[in-house]
This record gives C-alpha cells, sequence and structure tokens, in this order.
C-alpha cells in the first residue's frame, strides 16, 4: 500500500515590504528582499524587469499566471523593477532584458531565453525540466533507450514520453508527473529520432504527444518474454496532467485480478479506476492452469484498457451458467455475459475501432466536463491518498479560532495559563498536518461541548515559527521539548514538567480519548472506597461512557515506600493510555489479600478481560521494566488485530499466526468465527513453550476491512474465507498457507507449523520490501530551516564552497544553462540544500 508520503504545496510568504502583483503569488521585490531570499535558499525564477515593450507585457502576465502553478513545487516567482532600484550585476546588462533567471541554493542556477518561457505551460515545464534534470533523461537512440532498460532492471518500471515540442502544455503534464512519482518510475522524455522507429512510429505520422510504460520493474515477465527488451504499454488517450495519473494508476493494478465470487457480486471498480471497464474470464476446475495463462495473455494484450479478473468456477459462490466462458462491464453498465471461441471476439470488443469508440463514448463526455479541472493545476490528484483528500477538501472553511496558534512569544504564558495544553506542530505544505487539521478541530469542539475547561488546544505553523519547532526559545527560559523532527506532531505540556508525546492514532476519537485520560492524575491517590469503585469503572468522561479504559493499581503499605517513587514514574510515563491508581495503607493490605498478593504489588486490570481479576505483577526496581511487564500483561493472548492495535502488536517482533475471517450473516456464522478463534486459543495452549516465538491474532474482515488488502499483498489473491498464514517472520521474509481446503484445528495447525520449521512446506508468497523515501532529498528543508537567519548564516566560515556545482549544457532541446555565478552584492548564506539524486516531493 502506498503509504507514503504527500505533495509539497510550498506557501511562499513575503515580508512585509513585498508588494504582490494583484491577488497572484508573482512578488515585486527591492533588492533587499531579493538578497533576503536568495541568502535563505529559496529556490527563485525571477526577471528583473527594465523596459517593458508589447513581447515583455505578454510574457509578464505569463509569468504572473506561473506564480501560482509554481509555488506548489516551491518555487518562488517574482520580478525586480530595475526603474525603481538597480542591481549592479542584472539591471546593467543589456541580455537581461531578454532573459530570466532560476536561482537555487543562493546561486544563479540557469538562465532562460524569453522565446523558451514564452507562456505559462513553458514557464512550468521549463523550471521543472530544469529542477528534475537529474532524473528525467533525455535520450536520443535506440542504444540509449536500451542502456537505460538494462540499469532499471528489476527496481522500477520506464515512463517514456514523447513530446513534438518542449514548452507545451504536454511537456508541462509530464513533468509534473514525473515530479510526483519521480521516486516509483524512471521518467525519460525525447522529441523524437531513432526512439520512435524502434516504438514502431515514423516521424510524418507521430501524434503531438505520447506516453509508454516499459515495464522493467517485474523480473518474472521479463523471464517469460525471452526479450532482452521491457514489454510496453502505450497510453492510448490524448495526454494530460490527469490523463496520466491516472493511466499510471492503472499500471499499479494486478495484471490478472483473481477472484472466488460470481461476478455479479464482484463490486464496480472503485476511484480512480471508475471508468475502466471490467473483463470476468472463467477457470474450469481440471484447467485451472491454462485458464490462468490464457488470462494473463489476455491482461497483457488489455492493459491499460480494461481490468482481467479470473473468476474460479471451484467455489459454489459462482452462480454464472456454464454455457458462459467470458463477460463484461462496462462503467454504469450492467454485466454482459459472452460465449465466446477464441481471445480475439474479446480483444475485439476494445480495440476494434467503432466498438472502442462505443466503450469509451461516456468517459469521453464526462472527460469534457472536467476540463474545467485540467485548466487548473491538477497536480494535486496523487496516488498519495492522503494528499487527494486534503485537495478535494481544499473549499472547506476550518474554524480555527477554537485553538490558539503558539508562538516564542506567546508560549510560556499560555502553557502557564492551563493545566493542560495540547499542542499540534504542523506544516501547511505537508498533506498529513493538513488533514490532520480537520480532526484537530473537531477535538477542540468537542472539549468546548463538553464543558472541558481545563484543557487548552493549541498549534504552531512550523513554517513561520521555526525557532519554537527548533526547540529555540530564545530567552534565557529551555523549552520543554526536543526540536520536532516529523509532521504533525502533538505534544502535551504542562507547565514546569517536561513535554509528553501523543503517538496515537491521528483520529479525532483516539486523541480525544487521549487527552480525557490525560487529564486525570497520574497515579490517582485513592483514599477511600467510593474513590475506588469510580477508578474501577473505568470510565473517563460522560461522554465516552462505552469507552472502558484498561487500570493499573500500585498496593504499597505506606507513601514512603522507595517503590512509590518507581510506580509513579511508570505511571506518568502510561499517562493517556490507561489508569492508574495509587493504593496506601489499610486498604492496600485489604486489596492484596483478597488477591493473595504480597505487598508492594502492582495489579493490571485491561479493559478486554470480562471478570476483575487482575494480573498480579511483582514491582521491579525500574521504572522502565515496570513499564514493560505492565504493556505485556495488557495484551490478549490471542488478539484481534485492527488498524489502530496493529503497530503495537507487530513491535513485539514475534512471528504472526494469523487468521483471517469473514463477516458473519447469521448466529451460525458468528459461532463458526468464534469457534476458530477458540482453536487458534487451543494452538498457543498445546504448543506450550514453543509458540512463544509467535503470536497467534485473527483479523475479521468485517470490522477491519483493510484486512482483505492485507491478505491478497500476502498471497497475490483473495482465497475463500477463513485463511490461516505464517507472516512477519523476524529471521525470514516468506509467507506460509494453512491449506486451504483442510479444517482449521488445534492440533493440525501445530504439525503445519513443525513442517514449516523444518522446510518441507513451500512459501505461498514473500513480504514486500518497499521504502518510503522522504519527498523532496534535493531540497533539504531543514538545513534551510536551521539556517534561515541571515545573520547566522554570515558566522559560517567565508571559504566554505558549495557542495553539488554542476555544468550546464545545452544540447538538442534541453534547457539552457549557464555556469553557477555567486552574486556579490550581498553575502550569500552557504546552504547546503542539494540532496540526492533520486527526486521525490516534500
Amino acid at each position: 500500500m502506498w503509504l507514503c508520503v504527500a505533495i509539497a504545496l510550498i506557501c511562499a510568504k513575503s515580508g512585509g515590504c513585498l508588494e504582490k502583483a494583484n491577488t497572484s503569488n508573482l512578488i515585486e521585490f527591492t533588492a533587499a528582499d531579493f538578497y533576503e531570499k536568495l541568502n535563505s535558499g529559496k529556490m527563485m525564477f525571477m526577471y528583473f524587469e527594465r523596459e517593458v515593450t508589447p513581447s515583455i507585457s505578454l510574457f509578464l502576465i505569463e509569468l504572473e499566471k506561473s506564480a501560482d502553478a509554481l509555488q506548489d513545487y516551491g518555487v518562488l516567482v517574482g520580478k525586480v523593477n530595475c526603474n525603481k532600484e538597480m542591481l549592479s550585476k542584472y539591471c546593467s546588462e543589456a541580455k537581461v532584458l531578454q532573459t530570466a533567471y532560476l536561482f537555487r541554493s543562493g546561486k544563479e542556477f540557469l538562465c532562460f531565453d524569453l522565446d523558451t518561457v514564452f507562456d505559462v505551460n513553458a514557464i512550468v515545464s521549463e523550471v521543472l525540466f530544469a529542477i528534475l534534470r537529474d532524473e528525467v533523461r533525455y535520450v536520443h537512440t535506440d542504444a540509449d533507450l536500451l542502456a537505460m532498460e538494462k540499469t532499471v532492471k528489476g527496481r522500477k518500471d520506464i515512463v517514456l514520453g514523447f513530446v513534438s515540442s518542449l514548452g507545451t502544455q504536454e511537456h508541462r503534464s509530464i513533468m509534473e508527473t514525473a515530479f510526483v512519482y519521480g521516486a516509483k518510475y524512471q521518467f525519460i522524455l525525447i522529441t523524437g529520432g531513432p526512439v520512435l522507429k524502434h516504438l514502431g512510429i515514423s516521424d510524418s505520422s507521430a501524434p503531438s504527444a505520447q506516453v509508454w510504460v516499459l515495464h522493467c520493474r517485474d523480473h518474472k515477465a521479463l523471464r517469460s518474454t525471452g526479450s532482452e527488451r521491457c514489454p510496453l504499454t502505450p497510453m492510448r488517450k490524448p495526454l494530460s496532467t490527469l490523463s496520466l495519473h491516472s493511466f499510471l494508476q492503472l499500471m499499479e493494478t494486478p495484471l490478472v485480478i483473481e477472484m472466488h465470487e460470481d461476478p455479479s457480486k464482484v463490486p464496480a471498480p472503485q476511484f480512480p479506476y471508475q471508468h475502466v471497464p471490467q473483463v470476468f474470464l472463467f477457470a474450469q476446475p481440471g484447467t485451472e492452469h491454462l485458464d490462468k495463462e490464457t488470462a494473463h495473455t489476455l491482461a497483457r494484450k488489455l492493459r491499460g484498457l480494461a481490468l482481467v479478473l479470473l473468476i474460479y468456477r471451484d467455489n459454489p459462490a459462482v452462480k454464472t451458467h456454464k454455457d458462459f466462458n467470458a463477460a463484461y462491464r462496462l462503467p454504469g453498465k450492467a454485466i454482459e455475459y459472452l460465449t465466446l471461441h477464441n481471445l480475439e471476439e474479446v480483444l475485439d470488443l476494445f480495440t476494434n475501432k467503432e466498438a472502442k469508440e462505443a466503450v469509451w463514448e461516456e468517459e469521453e463526455e464526462e472527460a469534457e466536463e472536467m476540463e474545467d479541472f485540467e485548466d487548473e493545476d491538477f497536480f494535486d490528484q496523487l496516488d498519495d491518498e492522503v494528499a487527494a483528500s486534503v485537495y478535494q477538501k481544499r473549499g472547506n472553511e476550518l474554524d480555527m479560532d477554537v485553538f490558539t496558534e503558539l508562538n516564542t512569544k506567546n508560549f510560556f504564558n499560555v502553557v502557564a495559563q492551563s493545566s493542560l495544553t495540547v499542542a499540534l506542530f504542523y506544516l501547511k505544505w505537508d498533506a498529513v498536518s493538513m488533514a490532520f487539521l480537520e480532526p484537530f478541530v473537531e477535538v477542540a469542539e468537542s472539549l468546548l461541548d463538553a464543558d472541558v475547561d481545563d484543557v487548552q488546544m493549541s498549534a504552531v505553523n512550523c513554517g513561520e515559527w521555526t525557532d519554537l519547532c527548533a526547540a529555540q526559545s530564545g530567552t534565557s527560559k529551555p523549552l520543554p521539548f526536543q526540536p520536532i523532527a516529523s509532521f504533525p506532531t502533538i505534544l502535551l505540556l504542562r507547565s514546569q514538567e517536561p513535554a509528553q508525546s501523543y503517538k496515537g492514532m491521528l483520529s479525532s476519537q483516539a486523541l480525544y480519548r487521549f487527552i480525557m485520560l490525560s487529564r486525570a492524575d497520574s497515579p490517582l491517590n485513592l483514599q477511600n472506597e467510593a474513590d475506588i469503585n469510580v477508578f474501577m469503572s473505568g470510565v473517563i468522561h460522560p461522554d465516552l461512557s462505552g469507552h472502558v479504559a484498561d487500570k493499573v493499581l500500585g498496593l504499597f503499605d505506606s507513601h514512603s515506600h522507595p517503590g512509590v517513587s518507581v510506580f509513579t514514574e511508570a505511571a506518568k510515563a502510561l499517562r493517556g493510555e490507561l489508569l492508574t491508581g495509587l493504593l496506601t495503607d489499610g486498604l492496600a493490605l485489604k486489596w492484596a489479600s483478597s488477591h493473595k498478593a504480597d505487598l508492594p504489588a502492582v495489579l493490571v486490570l485491561p479493559s478486554w478481560r470480562a471478570d476483575d481479576s487482575p494480573s498480579v505483577l511483582p514491582l521491579p526496581s525500574s521504572a522502565k521494566e515496570l513499564t514493560a511487564h505492565i504493556n505485556a500483561a495488557l495484551l490478549q493472548p490471542v488478539p484481534e488485530l485492527t488498524v489502530a492495535n496493529l503497530p503495537t502488536f507487530l513491535s513485539l517482533g514475534k512471528t504472526l499466526l494469523l487468521l483471517f475471517v469473514g463477516e458473519e450473516e447469521d448466529e451460525v456464522g458468528r459461532k463458526q468465527n468464534k469457534a476458530l478463534v477458540g482453536e487458534l486459543k487451543k494452538v498457543a495452549e498445546m504448543g506450550g513453550p514453543k509458540m512463544e516465538k509467535y503470536l497467534p491474532c485473527w483479523i475479521h474482515l468485517g470490522r477491519t476491512p483493510a484486512g482483505i488488502d492485507v491478505l491478497d499483498s500476502y498471497l497475490g489473491t483473495v482465497p475463500p474465507l477463513p485463511s490461516l498464514v505464517l507472516t512477519h517472520n523476524p529471521s525470514a521474509a516468506e509467507i506460509y498457507q494453512f491449506p486451504p481446503r483442510s479444517p482449521i484445528a488445534a492440533a493440525s495447525v501445530l504439525q503445519w507449523i513443525q513442517r514449516v520449521e523444518e522446510g518441507r512446506e513451500q512459501a505461498a508468497g514473500l513480504l514486500g520490501e518497499e521504502s518510503w523515501p522522504p519527498v523532496a532529498p534535493f531540497y533539504d528543508f531543514l538545513a534551510v530551516m536551521d539556517k534561515n537567519d541571515p545573520t547566522s548564516a554570515r558566522q559560517q566560515q567565508p571559504n566554505q564552497e558549495m557542495d553539488g556545482q554542476e555544468t550546464r549544457k545545452e544540447e538538442d532541446g534541453e534547457v539552457n544553462g549557464a555556469d553557477d555565478v555567486t552574486v556579490e552584492e550581498e553575502p550569500v548564506s552557504n546552504l547546503d540544500v542539494n540532496g540526492p539524486t533520486q527526486h521525490t516531493e516534500l
């Protein structure tokens, strides 16, 4: 699952002396403003205006349009009016009239003749082409393309884009897409020549633009073709940012989706595949292997046109009559069943010109309705669901008045005025931060509705208050937290105490519950039976009456016992996650006696346990050890995995014996699922010490639908349920599946685990090794934040050189370049913002 990282929406802020042209993001700089931004290391696209001829007037209009587009990529667009203020370096040279400049890392990076940046499409595409020059390769010959294919084989696919000329709308679409998908694909650009001939297109018949995906990542598929070249899939729609995004999304789907359901029960494709037809083929018992090969052959020919699903008839749930061997579903239409004699009949449905036009007629009408989206920069529709959600909700206005904006000046006063301050540290251009703002506001509103007056909700915009987020208060008073290294971060602050970090899910319910639990003292000093009864109820607040908290009770003969400090320290570490109470003297003796414990003792009462019989723990010598013992005692022996608790169980480092059960339709189904979980418990009991390295657990696909995707990623298909697998072995990446047609009984499962350990079982799959790099290595944002103060930047050694200087070349339509020239009027801060050549967004 591409969890990923999100698009950078860099909100360039100007100082009080900066003037914006109308309401756009084009900024007219003074000389001082220009050098200030230059020293900050920001990337800037600048024009130095001296005379305004008719052609330059047109350019300035396009420059203003590009300011709004380029701000999304972290590029500040502006101009300096040389008639108001002279910059000797740029305002005095004649060539400056016909030249625009790109500054990066405090230096002149590239210059562009105005003839090459003639409109907003040309400006955006040429600037992005310059930024991504090490990632978007330009090839001239088929031999160059072959060498690139060999380089990326087994690692990533290639997106090969052809444009008849640079600076066009199509060129811009490719560069915008490369900015988003640069870490996942190798982008290559061509403008004609021998490469087109290799693709079977002559220069005379070449379209204005086209894109192909070369499938070089899949080793197995490459071996099956027997060719040294990567198989390719053409994009058949007109090239735009939206169509290219949708096409790449379609390339991420499995070649063949295997199902054990009747086509009538298979849902229509969801976003972003809602306009893609589905083709169903049926696999007969006894010929499943041949049917699977047939499905893959058809899928390769229909790739990019339709989704191919293989339906196995060995499941009684498949009700389609056996006279039909294929079916298809067009977007928004009912399923049509067919009896076909060869694959060509299926291909004709989607490749025959007349039939194809009928198939896509509805989608083309919808595409026309979305042209206004394409007129905007539809850059925000990403493969990342968080960023897409932020884009879709961009018009929603949040009530930001429900929390206080913290800054360096008011931080200590705000924290001192409330017993608990909840502080959100966020960035406006971080998609996860912006997505979390809505639930954060919901929590603030819920606290107001519940008349909770001892909690102060607050937030810090780390794009503006970098010193506060870097834990540099600027006063003699130290800040109670370390520099913020990830976004969003939530800290719970109390006067004269270290900050407490919230590490739970970024949802309003989870944060609200954590805050409510954090309001209580840790530990609560229980004085009498009434206090104990309230504590034992585990109810945090009337609004959360359905949520019973885990409880931990410390029993000591007196408050002066040395173990009280150990227990108190552990209680503070667990604050917000559970309720802790402290009993001493006679009450402690009474409770210890009723639970057959010796003082001092710690009683752990998990919320999942139906009775009130606690786990009795001895008191260790350190709070860290006690916290670990408490967390272990709170774990269920055979837990149900959910999205919320999965990280906790994975952190145990045990191999998962994971049972997937389906949603129950009636009481019989509920009893069957309960019996299956019971067998899993028996496995843990019968296995004894041998099972200590395993964690028996289960996922209910009705309550946790994400489990379907997990199971599909493990096995490459969704098998009939229930399904039992061994996975997340710390010492191996193999995944093993318990024989699907065998009853899940404790004795059989133990024998199967023994065969797996002895190497007598074949693996059903492998865990993936996907990496999630930072979104824009070439732009080191933290370095910019740390060195954003020009005064501190000047204190660096004057002779230190910038890394990553490059020699610019001009060849075959590439962006014209010039050697780096250090601006001499003002000292340039020595910011190292050059990162690895691999590109991802901020």
